[in-house]
């Protein structure tokens, strides 16, 4: 079987539109995907819970200071 060289020109064209065209719409997928409402509440969400974290470790902190605070207190009146 004899493939022309205009035949293997026109396939690899073909082949090369094709995935040019599957390249742009994964571009705009990803682009839809990163933009979108609910990435955004995502996002959004993840922000306020790194927040939280934040702020119960500076809370839990302060309780244990609290806590060493007492416990010397009581070592020191005699308990």
């Amino acid at each position: 079987m004899t493939t022309s060289y205009e035949t293997l020109l026109e396939m690899w064209r073909d082949e090369k539109k094709k995935r040019e065209e599957a390249e742009g719409e994964l571009t705009i997928i990803k682009g839809i995907g990163q933009n979108s409402p609910e990435m955004k509440a995502l996002q959004q969400k993840n922000y306020e819970l790194k927040k939280e974290i934040c702020e119960l470790r500076e809370d839990n902190r302060k309780l244990s200071r609290q806590i060493e605070d007492q416990i010397d207190q009581m070592r020191k009146s005699g308990m």
